[in-house]
């Protein structure tokens, strides 16, 4: 028996929307990283952006991003969606599309996830009372 064919939105995101999120990331990761942004809240953090989500068409990113230790978060991110503008333009000057996607940023929260499912294995592990890996 063969399985129905899958329609486009189950599908995840397609190669070019992996390839040209990875590049968005990459580029805002240096344009963060030379500290052009002149934001009190942005000045001395280091921000780690995690991964970069791009819409089908191209013209929307949502860009995760989490600051150094995670302090001051969403006013760092705040900080940064208040500069979207100026990080859009550092993109296409970078970029070689037809369309600068419109940039968002978020929290990442898979740090905390991540954590939160460790616990939980770890909690398991000792009352299972096994020692394996």
């Amino acid at each position: 028996m063969s399985r129905p064919p899958r329609s486009r939105s189950d599908k995840g995101p397609s190669q070019r929307q992996l390839r040209v999120g990875e590049e968005l990331r990459h580029i805002l990761s240096d344009v963060l990283s030379r500290g052009h942004l002149r934001d009190p809240l942005l000045t001395g953090v280091s921000i780690t952006v995690t991964e970069v989500m791009v819409s089908p068409d191209l013209k929307n990113a949502t860009a995760f991003c989490m600051p150094l230790g995670g302090r001051n978060a969403a006013a760092v991110i705040e900080a940064l969606n208040k500069h979207k503008g100026f990080l859009r333009g550092e993109l296409g000057h970078a970029l070689n599309l037809r369309y600068t996607p419109a940039l968002r940023f978020a929290v990442d929260t898979s740090f905390d996830r991540g954590q939160a499912m460790d616990a939980l294995l770890r909690q398991a592990k000792s009352e299972d009372g096994t020692d394996g890996p």
